[in-house]
């Protein structure tokens, strides 16, 4: 059981993390999330295959940002996207 909670502290440290940093990024300067996606694309295929499996939410939400949709829509969706993460993923008791 101990081994089971580390790992889902450490997966809720790490996506929680990267959550925050998408959101200060979002606030603060959203030209880096283009930086980020053009770098993950830049990426050969194996490796971004291995990216988006290790951290599915938070590319996922990289890429609704990075869509044409419509920016309440885009704003909406990153944002719900990123609290059911962080809920779902929030290290609980068994």
């Amino acid at each position: 059981m101990l081994p089971n909670l580390i790992i889902n502290i450490v997966a809720f440290a790490i996506l929680t993390l990267l959550w925050l940093g998408f959101a200060a990024a979002i606030v603060f300067n959203p030209a880096i999330l283009d930086t980020v996606w053009h770098a993950l694309r830049g990426l050969p295929l194996i490796v971004q295959v291995v990216v988006w499996l290790l951290v599915l939410p938070v590319t996922l939400g990289l890429w609704i940002w990075e869509s044409s949709w419509p920016g309440w829509l885009r704003l909406l969706l990153v944002i719900g996207l990123g609290v059911a993460t962080v809920y779902t993923f929030f290290p609980r008791q068994a």
